[in-house]
């Protein structure tokens, strides 16, 4: 079958055996209501708190957004396939599924690595914090993060959406990713694989080396501060990002940068499900545990 024939594929979903499914839907129902009250919660939280107004909870509080933008994009879909025994996504909603979950994890990278800039510029630059942190930089950074990544799944998405499917339209996984896709095609694919490599390279390494830079910085500054107090609350503005960062960026790099002689299809699932639906439940639970102006504020609400 070549791409014209193609209307619909059928997705695989995470396990064949029936026995798994009901508590399989239990469990992963439970991670996205957590999911979706986490971040929406996170959300109004630095909206209505006018102590968290400030460019570190706007970038939070749009890393929340997108977190559950790109859950929503995965999650409801394999709940839905775990019940059903028809499990079909037709050849748009799955262009439209993988356009929307790159773009928003994409994007998640990104503001990561401004959310690394901004904890650089407030411990090593305090007294310009305010000065170089300003609105308008904050909003030029989230704009610039939203377009990467909007622009880049549109080149993925593109590409991959142009190759033949003539082997099957199985997809050996429970949403449209890249690598089950190239799986599929009968086309030459040495051009995708490059301009993933290259294209998600260059987006990835960008923010690995604003972050490793940053933190670099963060550290020294650190050092040099001779209060064992005045250390600790410096680093304590920062653990929750590198909880963040340590979690995204490993799987990542281990789900899409690794030799493709060590594919394992069981292996890439269980990565995939952390990356799609376990880091956006994830990410509110480290921001509001391990950052106390968080839990101050959400001590303030419950007061109120």
């Amino acid at each position: 079958m070549n791409r014209s024939w193609v209307k619909e594929f059928i997705l695989m979903g995470l396990t064949n055996r029936s026995e798994l499914h009901i508590p399989l839907f239990s469990l992963f129902l439970y991670v996205y209501i957590t999911t979706v009250l986490g971040n929406v919660g996170i959300i109004n939280l630095i909206k209505v708190d006018h102590h968290l107004q400030r460019p570190m909870y706007v970038f939070l509080s749009n890393l929340s957004f997108v977190d559950l933008t790109y859950s929503s994009a995965v999650t409801p879909k394999m709940l839905h396939d775990l019940l059903s025994v028809s499990r079909t996504i037709s050849f748009t909603g799955c262009a439209l599924q993988m356009y929307i979950f790159v773009s928003f994890a994409t994007v998640e990278c990104l503001l990561l690595g401004v959310m690394a800039y901004d904890r650089y510029v407030a411990v090593c630059r305090p007294l310009l914090y305010t000065v170089i942190m300003s609105n308008t930089l904050c909003l030029q950074l989230v704009a610039s993060a939203y377009l990467g990544g909007f622009l880049t799944a549109l080149v993925h998405t593109g590409f991959v959406f142009h190759l033949n499917f003539c082997r099957s339209n199985v997809i050996s996984h429970f949403f449209c990713d890249l690598p089950p896709l190239f799986k599929l095609s009968c086309s030459d694919i040495s051009v995708n694989v490059i301009v993933l490599v290259v294209l998600g390279g260059l987006v990835t390494m960008t923010c690995f080396i604003i972050i490793l830079v940053s933190y670099t910085n963060i550290v020294l500054a650190i050092v040099r501060i001779r209060s064992e107090q005045g250390r600790h609350k410096a680093f304590s503005t920062c653990t929750s990002h590198m909880t963040a960062v340590s979690i995204f960026y490993g799987t990542v790099l281990f789900m899409y940068f690794r030799p493709s002689s060590s594919y394992a299809l069981q292996q890439d699932k269980v990565a995939s499900v952390f990356y799609s639906i376990l880091i956006p439940m994830l990410n509110p639970l480290i921001y509001s545990l391990r950052n106390t102006e968080v839990k101050e504020a959400l001590k303030r609400l419950v007061k109120k």
